[in-house]
């Protein structure tokens, strides 16, 4: 049977409509993106499409596994970010795309929240710890003198988190109250919480955060009386559980120390070597009442005159007449270090370099510098390790062991040698 001309034509337009339909198709195929017709990823997580590399083969804020990760693991952050000023850190070579400039981005806001650290594998993080770890530069980036002040912050922490374990180990799985951040200072543009330890810089320090904090142009304009009774900076524990352990967990937690003995002769100096409306009649009184023999009516009047030997009988009392005080208390009292995992450790005794490698890291105005005045009594000469020892000689050589018993952890956590060759 002859088909109809009409079917033939049917037909024939029908296969043509199919050939060119295919032909559409493979056109299409051939001219689209491969990686659109991937699963899109969802907001700020990066395919791993690539083997796992080293750190050190990663450019400059770049991530193994992307902007984030599992939430077990760690965020990575880079410590050539943390550069110091006049430093410029190689870029990378090749072009980077739309997703590659946004992780950048949000490395570089996250960078300025907390520094980088490494923790020993056997060390015990308590759980207000940051948990970031340090990533090594590159070779070549970064100066000898950054280097060395960044392997100083790391045996700082090695020897505090040693000392932790060996007498404080039930200390990291106690809950944070109010009362063990009463002396921690918050500045929130920077993210940088700051433990006061009294005659270790903390006037200074203070003004450094009020700058940074923008309530002031410069440290050199904000007089002591604004420091210690203003209410410009908050501390932390007046937020509430949450606000604390938020900032505890994202913020930058940093702490200054003194030899002590040094720190406690500086304090002695300060506070009954000079007239004073608070510290004569509170302490002085009490402790020349207590420890003088046949005290001067004028004396048990004022306060006033209290000799050193009295003020360590004083400290050294456990039936104390009056209580302790910031300005002679532990460290591992003030700032609870076996509780609170902090990033940066600075000491008195290096200040100048800690103190400026500290605000690189945060990334402060450059113009901003750690002041070298003296807060109060400018004219009087600092406390050195030679007038401590001249303040030392008179006490017996059971007092001085004693006061070096009293301030044994600070001695232990923050690595201070003994200042005397008796000492045991």
């Amino acid at each position: 049977m002859t088909p109809r001309p009409g079917t033939m034509r049917l037909a024939c337009l029908f296969s043509s409509v199919l050939l060119f339909g295919a032909a559409g198709l493979l056109l299409f195929i051939s001219l689209q993106d491969p990686t659109e017709l991937a699963p899109q990823q969802a907001p700020g997580i990066k395919f791993n499409i690539r083997p796992r590399q080293p750190h050190h083969d990663l450019p400059p804020g770049g991530s193994q596994d992307g902007d984030l990760k599992a939430p077990t693991e760690r965020i990575t952050r880079d410590l050539s970010s943390g550069a110091p000023r006049g430093h410029n850190l190689p870029a990378p070579d090749q072009p980077q795309s739309p997703l590659q400039r946004g992780t950048r981005l949000r490395l570089r806001q996250r960078r300025r929240r907390l520094l980088i650290k490494k923790m020993p594998a056997s060390a015990t993080i308590p759980a207000n710890s940051s948990d970031v770890p340090f990533i090594r530069p590159g070779p070549g980036t970064l100066d000898g003198h950054w280097v060395s002040l960044h392997q100083s912050q790391q045996e700082r922490k090695r020897v505090m988190q040693e000392a932790c374990a060996k007498y404080r180990a039930s200390s990291s799985r106690r809950a944070v109250t109010p009362r063990h951040v009463s002396r921690i200072f918050v500045e929130d543009r920077h993210r940088v919480l700051y433990c006061e330890v009294p005659k270790a810089g903390c006037s200074n320090w203070k003004r450094v955060l009020m700058v940074l904090a923008g309530l002031a142009s410069s440290t050199a304009d904000i007089q002591h009386n604004t420091v210690h009774y203003g209410s410009a900076l908050k501390r932390l524990d007046t937020f509430d559980r949450q606000g604390i352990l938020h900032r505890l967990s994202t913020y930058t937690k940093m702490l200054f120390v003194r030899e002590p003995f040094e720190r406690l002769v500086s304090a002695f100096r300060d506070k009954f070597e000079h007239p004073n409306s608070y510290y004569h009649p509170v302490f002085g009184k009490a402790i020349l009442a207590r420890y003088r023999a046949n005290a001067s009516r004028e004396a048990l009047r004022t306060g006033s005159g209290v000799r050193f030997p009295e003020f360590v009988q004083y400290l050294l009392d456990v039936h104390r007449p009056v209580g302790m005080d910031i300005h002679w208390d532990h460290v591992s009292r003030l700032c609870s270090p076996c509780l609170i995992d902090y990033d940066f450790v600075g000491k008195f005794e290096s200040m100048e370099d800690d103190a400026n490698f500290f605000l690189s890291l945060i990334r402060a105005p450059r113009n901003l510098t750690f002041p070298r005045f003296k807060d109060r009594h400018s004219q009087e000469a600092r406390t050195t390790a030679r007038i401590t020892h001249q303040y030392f000689a008179q006490l017996s050589a059971l007092q001085r062991q004693r006061t070096y018993d009293f301030y044994y952890m600070d001695y232990l956590m923050f690595n201070y040698s003994k200042p005397f060759a008796d000492l045991y």
